[in-house]
């Protein structure tokens, strides 16, 4: 329904500023709206995140658990067995989600793992999913050789303004940030890229992010809208939480300045009440990831999601159909998938 490169226009700064200063009510209308227009308002993409390499990160991006400047308590873990991953993405089929991630601890992937990456994205791709990954910064040469294996996605978040980044990160460069995108559309594949509100950031800097995002030379496909997790041992461990109502102008805003992107509610959600994730979903947010966990931290569980959903009329895209197995004559129908897998009942 939506092409997220067909639709944009440059955003200023004042614009950005004058959206966020409408009344609650003007600005979740004018955002729905624009939501109506692009997407079906009932139906959420639904997606699962695995980490495949975690923790012994280098960078000192101030909340992430995954760094080695911060004693969080985290085992770091190798890159797992290709097989592994894939078995991870069956489940996560059968329990409604059409597009798998896979997230590794890196600051750039090296080139002795590109082989296994590739043999990733080819099992999750055999089994009808979507494939994103996030590995960190991407050259040119690497970028095109997961597109070569079909990776659709690649998720690299900005994080912040371009003015704040650096209270942040310093280990690697807004700009940065910015030519790894690059290299992604350039391989050809989908960019997935938004950002963390709540680290201690003022309005202005959630306009400087969403300015940097619209203003690309193509919108993201997918916008993540990732709420803080305060992590014991990370430096924003003790920050202050976010007005709620602040987190939904921010989806809001989102969508009218992306309105064809999918609006993710990523990091954060299993905190947030069900009322907040209403209000987000009606300001155009379209896209959860499911499952217990995000990477290292928690997320909603997975009957909670289904219960949701069930109370406010909403739907998870319809999972891509699974390759046809050979059946014998006697076997008995398949199943339909379950709208969320929950591993308790697995």
């Amino acid at each position: 329904m939506s092409d997220a490169s067909a639709v944009r226009h440059d955003w200023t700064r004042a614009g950005i500023e004058a959206l966020f200063a409408l009344p609650f009510p003007e600005l979740l209308f004018r955002a729905h709206t624009v939501h109506r227009d692009h997407f079906d308002p009932c139906e959420v993409q639904v997606s699962t995140l695995l980490s495949i390499k975690t923790g012994a990160c280098p960078e000192d991006c101030k909340y992430c658990p995954q760094s080695t400047r911060y004693d969080t308590g985290l085992e770091p873990e190798r890159l797992l067995e290709v097989e592994r991953v894939i078995e991870a993405a069956r489940a996560a089929r059968a329990g409604g989600a059409t597009r798998f991630c896979m997230g590794a601890a890196w600051r750039s992937p090296k080139d002795r793992d590109l082989a296994e990456l590739v043999a990733m994205i080819r099992g999750v791709r055999a089994l009808g999913m979507e494939t994103c990954m996030t590995l960190g910064m991407l050259d040119a040469a690497q970028a095109a050789a997961l597109a070569g294996a079909g990776l659709d996605y690649y998720n690299h978040n900005l994080d912040t303004s371009p003015e704040y980044y650096g209270e942040i990160i310093t280990t690697r460069t807004f700009q940065q940030r910015l030519d790894t995108l690059a290299n992604v559309r350039a391989a050809g594949m989908k960019v997935c890229a938004g950002g963390i509100v709540g680290m201690g950031e003022d309005r202005d800097d959630r306009v400087g992010l969403l300015q940097a995002l619209a203003n690309l030379p193509e919108h993201p496909q997918s916008v993540p809208v990732n709420l803080l997790v305060r992590v014991a041992g990370t430096p924003l461990a003790d920050q202050p939480d976010l007005d709620p109502f602040e987190f939904v102008r921010t989806v809001a805003v989102a969508r009218i300045l992306m309105p064809a992107s999918h609006v993710r509610l990523s990091a954060g959600r299993e905190g947030m009440s069900d009322e907040l994730q209403a209000l987000a979903f009606f300001a155009g947010a379209n896209s959860i990831f499911r499952g217990e966990r995000l990477l290292t931290t928690a997320n909603a569980p997975c009957r909670r999601d289904a219960e949701l959903f069930q109370r406010l009329g909403l739907r998870a895209e319809a999972p891509a159909p699974a390759p046809a197995p050979a059946v014998r004559p006697s076997a008995a129908p398949a199943t339909a998938p379950a709208l969320f897998y929950d591993a308790a009942s697995a």
